[in-house]
């Protein structure tokens, strides 16, 4: 098991290298070349610049019961189907339950900005949203993650 960042501006990348090496669980950082980063404690994976090169190349490493951080509704869907356990930024857990509600809102938004409107974009993250964010990781890192079949992924593969 392991836990793979969507790292393009993630805000709790520390947050997260933090708790997994509490639990002993390998931290990859998944971004392209527009947001390269390296962090003690996660091994760092950089893709070709493009349109949701970084979110494919983290579907493609996923094994049943991973754990993925993204913000993105379309990367955690991709990553739920692959029986990952998917994590918001907020601490939001994306579940089959509330996955389509969040696509259709976001495709609202889109058809909204389409149009010529203009929603509200999000506010200075707080430390109450990191405390909040890090009890829900440490919920998941937790739980039994489901049994898997074979051997994990390697991200070099």
């Amino acid at each position: 098991m392991k836990m793979l960042i969507d790292a393009d501006a993630c805000p709790v990348v520390d947050i997260c290298i933090d708790c997994a090496g509490k639990h002993d669980m390998p931290v990859w950082l998944i971004c392209d070349t527009a947001h390269q980063m390296d962090r003690d404690g996660a091994s760092t994976i950089v893709v070709t610049r493009g349109a949701d090169s970084a979110d494919f190349r983290l579907v493609n490493l996923i094994q049943p019961g991973d754990l993925v951080i993204t913000q993105d509704y379309g990367l955690a869907a991709m990553s739920l189907a692959r029986k990952a356990r998917v994590l918001h930024q907020s601490g939001m857990r994306y579940t089959d339950d509330n996955i389509d509600s969040l696509l259709l809102a976001r495709h609202t938004a889109r058809k909204v900005r389409m149009a010529g409107g203009r929603m509200r974009g999000p506010a200075k993250r707080t430390r109450t949203e990191d405390e909040a964010f890090r009890a829900a990781l440490l919920t998941l890192l937790r739980e039994e993650p489901q049994p898997t079949a074979g051997s994990p992924a390697s991200p070099d593969a």
